[in-house]
């Protein structure tokens, strides 16, 4: 197997994951620790989708089976980011006003989905670093 089909959504993960942390961190002017995980600017999930599909267009073509399956994966996961997860964090808002006077209360995590520019970013990350790493590789 081409180690760049392992590598390259590493690295989109990664990069999407450090862009979150910073533009998180400038939002909220300190570091966000808290602030990582599901939700926020740009979808680490859209960045690795993307980035694999990316890759197979830019390596196999448009027209090789595996990029169809790569889109529609890619279309799935940003679907579910979208509807399912947001819906989930919208749900977690009301339950925990529902529940902020309970003394044995366990504060549950409403940043779940994302917004469609949030994905988009995640997209754009993806595809950039599917690109970069590629090219990169092909010095090599």
């Amino acid at each position: 197997m081409d180690i760049l089909y392992v590598l390259t959504p590493f690295v989109a993960w990664f990069v999407a994951g450090v862009l979150k942390f910073t533009i998180n961190s400038v939002k909220a002017k300190q570091l966000a620790f808290g602030l990582v995980g599901y939700g926020g600017l740009p979808s680490n999930h859209s960045a690795i989708v993307s980035s694999m599909a990316t890759l197979i267009a830019l390596k196999e073509g448009m027209d090789h089976p595996a990029f169809g399956v790569a889109i529609t994966l890619a279309f799935i996961v940003m679907l579910d980011a979208n509807s399912l997860r947001r819906q989930i964090g919208k749900h977690a808002v009301e339950i925990n006003k529902l529940t902020a006077t309970a003394t044995d209360r366990i504060s549950l995590r409403e940043r779940i989905g994302h917004s469609r520019i949030e994905i988009g970013a995640g997209v754009i990350v993806g595809m950039g670093v599917a690109f970069l790493v590629w090219t990169v590789w092909g010095w090599f």
